[in-house]
């Protein structure tokens, strides 16, 4: 498992002292880094149908920025010209396995948090502009020279560019700048203002994000979560109603009758356990999950018994919940599994940690691996 080199910190003095309060600049943070894909594969990705991917030019002269979404023709990156310009590939971890010892060094922050890693390819000059976003992440670069500027905390009510779709800030003053090379890491966290441009030709970056859910998509999905399993039949009551001091006044009482309501519903910990483990591990793209030929249990064993590996999908996103021998919950790709055999429960710790897959015999580990098979969390090497 590849390891980042903190230097004089440790992951612990990190989210102690850094993680979503300040930046931080680790210098060599993986030593000898060679990045196991190249910019030309990288392109290849842009030019697939399932891979999403955007095409950013700006003209330095007099500001215009121009933004394409993929996939791209091939013969799209021998017609670009000399504007500047930079290549963003999303959910690259979907799609190249290799980078799995890499995301696993992230491993001190909890896999749900993890988003995806994005990987930019820029020219000379080539970059997004001034921007923030409303996620931590961590800016590894991979090949080349970029030269990166931050400062300041910006929000929704900051002056945006108007021209384009993301958060471009038109107004920049930049706090801190330094190049960056290969191997050398930046961290930043939510809304943090940041520019990044490329210095000469062949400029990679690799950009691990982590999401957070807003308030507002926690409230709002939950409350759904609750609602659809409620009965029309439950309604409002209030058997203990006194004559009112006038007809038109909602009284002190009836406000405290709906708190109740909502408090029976929010005051569940097992409900909320179970909502949240099953949004954090929804897929990012949910339409390419899934097992068109469902297997069968006799087809699984038999393809294990000839020496089938069993992986876990790239894009596919898992979670547990409950630390002990005798009962635990998996969710993967907004799926619950209650498990309470012990070849059931280890098999679903190794899995969440993306470690090598061990399949003994065992009934109830089988159903549940046909489970995930079949909903596409795992595949089957033949």
């Amino acid at each position: 498992m590849t390891e980042i080199h903190w230097g004089d910190l440790s992951a612990e003095q990190f989210l102690r002292d850094y993680w979503q309060k300040k930046p931080l600049l680790i210098r060599n943070a993986f030593p000898d880094f060679a990045p196991c894909i190249s910019a030309d594969e990288l392109a290849g990705l842009a030019c697939e149908e399932d891979v999403e991917s955007r095409l950013i030019e700006t003209d330095p002269v007099n500001g215009d920025w121009s933004l394409e979404h993929g996939p791209f023709g091939e013969e799209r990156f021998a017609s670009l010209g000399q504007k500047p310009w930079t290549l963003l590939v999303q959910a690259v971890d979907h799609w190249v396995p290799e980078v799995t010892p890499l995301m696993q060094a992230f491993d001190f922050i909890p896999q749900w948090r993890r988003d995806d890693l994005m990987i930019s390819y820029a020219s000379d000059g080539g970059g997004v502009g001034p921007h923030y976003d409303n996620y931590d992440v961590f800016l590894l670069q991979a090949e080349g020279v970029r030269r990166w500027e931050y400062g300041g905390l910006y929000g929704e009510d900051s002056p945006r560019r108007e021209n384009t779709p993301v958060m471009i800030l038109p107004e920049w003053q930049a706090e801190q700048s330094f190049e960056l090379h290969p191997g050398d890491m930046l961290y930043l966290p939510p809304r943090v203002g940041h520019n990044g441009v490329g210095v000469g030709d062949g400029c990679m970056t690799w950009s691990i994000g982590f999401r957070a859910p807003s308030h507002s998509e926690i409230l709002q999905g939950l409350t759904q979560a609750v609602c659809d399993g409620l009965s029309s039949d439950l309604r409002y009551e209030d058997p203990d109603l006194a004559l009112p001091a006038h007809p038109g006044e909602i009284d002190h009482q009836a406000i405290s009758r709906v708190q109740e309501i909502i408090q029976h519903y929010l005051n569940d910990p097992e409900q909320l356990t179970r909502w949240f483990g099953q949004s954090m591990t929804e897929p990012k793209y949910p339409d390419l999950s899934g097992n068109e030929e469902p297997y069968s249990l006799d087809e699984l064993r038999g393809a294990l018994s000839q020496g089938a590996v069993l992986h876990a999908n790239e894009g596919s996103r898992f979670a547990f919940t409950g630390n002990d021998d005798q009962a635990l919950t998996l969710f993967a790709d907004g799926h619950a599994f209650d498990l309470n055999a012990p070849a059931a429960i280890q098999f679903a710790q190794q899995l969440c940690a993306r470690d090598e897959l061990i399949v003994p015999a065992d009934e109830a580990l089988e159903t549940l691996i046909l489970q995930l098979l079949n909903q596409g969390s795992l595949y089957l090497d033949l």
